[in-house]
């Protein structure tokens, strides 16, 4: 796509729906207040006159008002997240004032029964409009409802939980679920980091700015959803191109004083999960608590692996009173993890569970603490204070030269990197009438964050141990670096509703980064027998301040309540960091002059759902780069002029595809003359992404016109559930197609960092039982125990090819009280 056309191409688009849309004249109104059975109010209830486009959502004191309603008679539908359908005849003459109260999903339903409420809700896969102190229209939001899964919670299997996720590309470096790796629309999925990754709306990452990794990965047994919203987040959230992923934990339960959930798994390769939740509501219905401890452990799919791993979290939340509620959070967890490294492609044809590293070991430490605010400042106007904290390491202790020459033992070395992070998040959310009474909405939003990132390398012991413990730790071998860094933001959004159907979001955003680096790296000659010869201390000082705006447009346009057309563009900047320039690694070197990305990304889709048994979604996407990071293959160092990967700017890209997405539930209990226990409910999905991803604007040969790596051209994810009063299965599918790891577009290297990654298809079944307060589940994974691999490690946890696991049995017995 010709970037010229790009403003051509909204303005037509903008033109089709403004000459779509119908004004008409107003004739009466609705308005009232929403509250559940205690006399609360409801916040972002969803209240809509059946078969008309009349809708609308209640604002956080519960009330709502829809307008230019004509007299007659209607049927009344609301709902909210966890709660009844309501629905009612209503009479409208003029102005007609109308209060209600929804009751919440019964606990002692069966199974059947729950899911019949929980799928009348209707929109719980996508984000409304405006929700949790955020503007999502125009935009594009998925939402992955955690109860609705039947697949492998206890190892965060990503294949299942991200499965009706469109454009995902997934790493699968471990099978335990200790890191994500998930990268969209053709960006890396190396940990997350193309994501502003969030648990319940602040950073969990090692460090926003200079290091943004995720090294922890919230349990999806704790979750209640996920919320994933498209480059057009870069407004709200930060300015990455990937967008934002937010992990929001369950609450504890509302009707009881306390609650226990205790799942227990067990596995193969020595597998084994405890996960023990609990949470309620006391001090007569102020304040509601959920806090879980979870400790897991395995022997690993290949030899010299293994883990263990501990987590804890806990919430208090408190209402103070009608207007003022505080929320406390606390977050623990570790692991220790033995590592296999990598394999070269002979290893991995031979046997894809051999290791030929037996000393690696990783060691996670991660701390987290946020205190969030949420005011009533009036019946329009909301205030958000959102405060949180990180203390974090990690160490990777082994042996990092290339896969293909023996480890002799010797020292090993070691990166010991220290995190320390704090920041501040401030949102005032306002909703006012203007344009013949229509609603809109506006947001505004400060950021302020500080942190600092230590980053050590030396030699360690020659043992094989979990020795985390550097030899000379005043005078270490390779390097040792503080990178501080500093960012201040200001965001303002507004949606603009010209009509009821259609709907206008501009946005800007604010950014002032400052990175600097402080410390010193060695320079060190060996010679051909491996032996010191020449070292040199370099000491730099450095600092890099950055200021801009970026900005953004979303169009929304709704002919009828289910169905929404959607456009958005928005620019993207990534800013780099000296975090990772100085970390001496024989696979690969970081050019010292690297810049900062800049670029765009924009969407063009529709979504909606037909006579309650279809769901779809189709979207065309553009991403732009200038000066794209990528890693290409290098020969050039002497003495030995051996392959390494080089990383920098490499050249501009630019990522296009196409996203689809459809579910149809071809049996359904409504539709059968039975009781729902009696019934069975089959539905299929499929999710399909095509994606083309090209280094443009360069004459290096090396780089012009090839592949951007690690980018799937061809990702399909289908699968079917079945459901039988208190039974539930699922069968899904997931393939990725044959692409590249390095931007040279290399086949095979002897160090197996570069090269080709084969595609894949992976089956995974699960099934469900539940009986009372008990049930079980059981998953097969890879159930045609195919060897594959996602990725090629130039680092830890190789380097070279990661083996993805064989077939593995799971199963978990769940106690509810």
């Amino acid at each position: 796509m010709n970037i010229r056309l790009l403003p051509i191409f909204f303005i037509l688009f903008s033109g089709i729906l403004l000459n779509s849309m119908t004004l008409f004249a107003q004739s009466g109104s609705l308005k009232g207040v929403v509250t559940d059975q205690n006399g609360r109010s409801i916040n972002q209830a969803t209240i809509l006159l059946n078969k008309t486009k009349f809708n609308t959502q209640t604002d956080s004191t519960g009330h709502f008002e829809i307008s230019g309603i004509p007299d007659g008679n209607y049927e009344l539908v609301s709902f909210a997240l966890g709660t009844k359908v309501f629905r009612v005849d209503i009479k409208i003459s003029g102005v007609t004032s109308f209060g209600f109260n929804l009751t919440e999903i019964s606990k002692d339903l069966n199974p059947v029964e729950v899911q019949a409420e929980r799928e009348e809700t209707f929109g719980l896969t996508r984000m409304k409009s405006v929700e949790n102190f955020g503007i999502y229209e125009g935009k594009k939001t998925e939402v992955i409802v955690l109860k609705d899964l039947t697949s492998n919670l206890a190892t965060n299997n990503p294949r299942q939980v991200y499965a009706k996720v469109t454009g995902l590309n997934i790493w699968e470096s471990d099978g335990a679920g200790l890191q994500l790796g998930i990268g969209g629309r053709g960006l890396s999925p190396n940990r997350t980091a193309n994501f502003n990754v969030r648990q319940n709306g602040y950073d969990i990452s090692a460090d926003a700015l200079g290091y943004p990794e995720s090294y922890y990965t919230p349990p999806t047994e704790a979750l209640e959803r996920i919320e994933i919203v498209r480059g057009a987040a870069s407004l709200q959230y930060g300015t990455q191109f990937g967008g934002m992923l937010n992990f929001k934990f369950q609450k504890g339960a509302r009707d009881k004083k306390l609650e226990l959930n205790t799942r227990q798994t067990v596995g193969s390769w020595g597998f084994f999960n405890s996960f023990n939740a609990i949470g309620g509501t006391i001090a007569k219905g102020k304040l509601n608590y959920y806090a879980y401890v979870q400790y897991k452990r395995g022997d690993g799919y290949r030899q010299n692996s293994g883990f263990q791993y501990f987590n804890a979290y806990s919430c208090l939340d408190y209402q103070v009173n009608n207007r003022l509620s505080v929320q406390l959070e606390i977050t623990k967890m570790q692991y220790e993890a033995r590592q296999a490294g990598g394999l070269t492609d002979k290893n991995f044809e031979d046997n894809p569970r051999q290791s030929v590293r037996s000393r690696n070991w990783f060691l996670v430490d991660w701390n987290m603490l946020s205190l969030s605010t949420n005011y009533q400042i009036g019946q329009n106007t909301k205030l958000n204070i959102r405060n949180f904290g990180l203390l974090a390491s990690r160490k990777a202790l082994g042996n990092l030269e290339r896969i293909n020459v023996v480890d002799f033992g010797g020292e090993r070395s070691m990166i010991d990197g220290q995190f320390s992070n704090v920041g501040n998040e401030t949102k005032l959310l306002h909703n006012y009438k203007l344009f013949k009474n229509q609603r809109h909405t506006f947001l505004i939003g400060t950021r302020i964050y500080k942190g600092t990132t230590s980053a050590r390398q030396g030699n360690a012991s020659a043992a094989s141990d979990a020795d985390f413990r550097f030899l000379n730790p005043n005078n270490l071998e390779n390097s040792d670096y503080s990178f501080p860094n500093i960012n201040f933001a200001a965001f303002a959004e507004n949606i603009f509703n010209v009509s009821d159907q259609f709907s206008i979001t501009p946005g800007v955003r604010f950014e002032y980064i400052n990175t600097a680096s402080d410390g010193y790296y060695n320079i060190r000659t060996f010679d051909a027998a491996g032996n010191l010869v020449v070292q040199q201390k370099v000491t730099e000082n450095l600092s890099k301040a950055r200021k801009f705006f970026i900005a953004g447009l979303g169009l929304s346009y709704k002919p009828d309540l289910p169905v929404e057309f959607y456009a958005n563009i928005s620019q993207n900047y990534r800013a780099i960091n000296f975090s990772d320039l100085r970390i001496v690694n024989p696979n690969f070197t970081v050019d010292p002059n690297i810049q900062d990305e800049k670029g765009f990304t924009t969407d063009i889709g529709t979504k909606g759902k037909k006579n309650g048994r279809v769901i779809y979604e189709l979207t065309a996407f553009y991403i732009y780069y200038k000066g794209k990071i990528g890693q290409i293959l290098r020969a050039d160092r002497p003495p030995l002029f051996i392959d390494y990967r080089f990383r920098g700017n490499i050249a501009d890209a630019r990522n296009l595809g196409v996203e689809m997405f459809g579910e149809l539930e071809v049996l359904n209990w409504r539709t059968q003359p039975v009781h729902p226990d009696k019934a069975w409910k089959l539905s299929v999905f499929t999710n399909l992404a095509l994606v083309d991803a090209q280094y443009i604007n360069t004459q290096d040969p090396s780089v012009k016109n090839k592949k951007v790596e690690m980018v799937p051209p061809v990702m399909l994810r289908s699968g079917t559930s079945l459901r039988k009063g208190r039974f539930a299965g699922s069968l899904q599918f997931s393939f990725a197609s044959q692409h590249f790891s390095d931007a040279t577009n290399a086949k095979r290297t002897s160090t197996a960092v570069e090269g080709i990654i084969p595609s894949y298809t992976v089956l995974d079944l699960s099934a469900r039982y539940s009986y009372k307060k008990f049930a079980i589940e059981a998953s097969l994974n890879n159930l045609l125990n195919q060897s594959y691999f996602t990725r090629r490690a130039e680092a830890y946890p190789g380097p070279g090819i990661i083996p993805a696991d064989g077939r593995g049995y799971y199963m978990t017995l769940i106690f509810r009280q």
